[in-house]
């Protein structure tokens, strides 16, 4: 079977496209020092003034308002320094040059402001619109459901607009509570044709499967009948992608089951310490079956006892970094958090670490589910973090 649905983007024409971009940004200054360079040598008799008054009609272009600002400043002090270098002040020219910059500049701060105001409200309207699509795609988990009290989180990244492939659900059924946590890379109309796809077909077999093994098996194969479909995803989408999925399932015993194809383990918290529940042997994502991994056969099965906590989530969570590097530490950052916080304030409180961490610039999209089991029932088993 074909891989499908997860593109990862393509790096040819958008890298070659962001070079020139930052190359077209630092013309105005290389601009303006090869002015400095003629008026410190014997080229200096070369009339060099029209070539700084274009220094801010460049910037505005590309540098925007600040940016603008500051390329008139530099082409102002090198005027100025050029004048005094020349012994030129007092001299028609040098005024003429001034006033020539100046009005040059204005008119270039007045036009970028102009068209940076008009595109953020083209970008904010196009967000409100991607994130109403996603709403009605994605839905709130309940506060309650069954033995476990839940919250969950979705944030957009801040470096786009265009609606994103995490998805998550809980359902309470006759088997205990079933949750699906997933990532499609990727944006717009194919990744949320995706999720779509994934959590219709979820939605529904959690309800009349009774392994959960099978209940994954239905995502993948509703999947494939939408790649079927003719016209439904490019080529290279179908070709080159796929989802990554986590399925858990927290019946009336004290234990979690999880299927996990291809997603980040999900941490469980127990007394203060958060523990990422890997599996035994990687499985390959939806869609990737051809790789000759292994699929799971049955659920690997957890301690889940009342006072522990499960979070699911997406890794926009984890690969997030700092300005220098770093990813975010999010079994450290649950571990900071009061154990008798509900979950929508644990989540909250991640939220804020996250956004302190990446300095409120989210690379990637993010998705949680927290699960707190919050009920009694048989005896539980001893605990061990190992599957069993």
């Amino acid at each position: 079977m074909k891989s499908h649905l997860r593109s990862p983007p393509r790096r040819g024409a958008g890298g070659r496209g962001r070079v020139l971009f930052t190359l077209m940004q630092g013309v105005p200054f290389l601009i303006a020092l090869a002015v400095l360079v003629i008026e410190l040598t014997p080229a200096h008799f070369l009339y060099t003034g029209p070539l700084l008054t274009a220094v801010p009609a460049l910037a505005a272009v590309t540098l925007g308002p600040r940016g603008t600002a500051a390329a008139t400043a530099f082409a102002l002090a090198i005027s100025a320094t050029t004048a005094t270098w020349n012994d030129a002040w007092g001299t028609l020219q040098v005024y003429t040059n001034f006033l020539a910059l100046g009005l040059v500049a204005v008119a270039g701060f007045i036009t970028s402001s102009a068209v940076q105001a008009r595109r953020q409200r083209e970008l904010d309207q196009v967000r409100r619109i991607a994130v109403a699509a996603q709403e009605v795609v994605l839905r709130p988990v309940p506060a309650r459901l069954g033995p476990v009290a839940a919250g969950s989180l979705c944030l957009a990244a801040g470096t786009g607009a265009r609606v994103g492939g995490d998805l998550y659900e809980a359902v309470e059924t006759s088997y205990g509570v079933r949750m699906i946590v997933g990532d499609v890379r990727g944006k717009g109309l194919s990744a949320v044709r995706a999720v779509a796809v994934a959590l219709g077909a979820f939605r529904e077999a959690v309800h009349y499967e009774d392994e959960l093994v099978e209940v994954m098996n239905r995502c993948a194969a509703a999947l494939r009948r939408e790649v079927a479909v003719p016209g439904a995803f490019d080529e290279e989408v179908r070709l080159e992608g796929f989802i990554t999925a986590l399925i858990a399932q927290v019946p009336d015993e004290h234990v979690v089951q999880l299927i996990n194809r291809g997603h980040p383990p999900p941490l469980l918290l127990h007394r203060g310490r958060a523990t990422p529940l890997v599996p035994p042997s990687p499985s390959p994502p939806l869609g990737l079956e051809d790789l000759g991994l292994d699929l799971p056969a049955k659920p690997e099965s957890y301690p889940f006892v009342p006072g522990d906590r499960l979070l699911l989530y997406t890794d926009g969570v984890i690969e997030a970094r700092d300005p220098g590097g770093e990813f975010f530490a999010l079994p450290e950052a649950m571990e900071r958090i009061r154990a008798d916080t509900s979950p929508p304030v644990f989540l909250e409180q991640l939220h804020r670490a996250l956004t302190r961490h990446t300095e409120g610039d989210l690379a990637d999209d993010v998705a949680m589910i927290l699960a707190d089991r919050c009920t009694t029932g048989p005896e539980p088993m001893p605990y061990d973090a190992g599957a069993r």
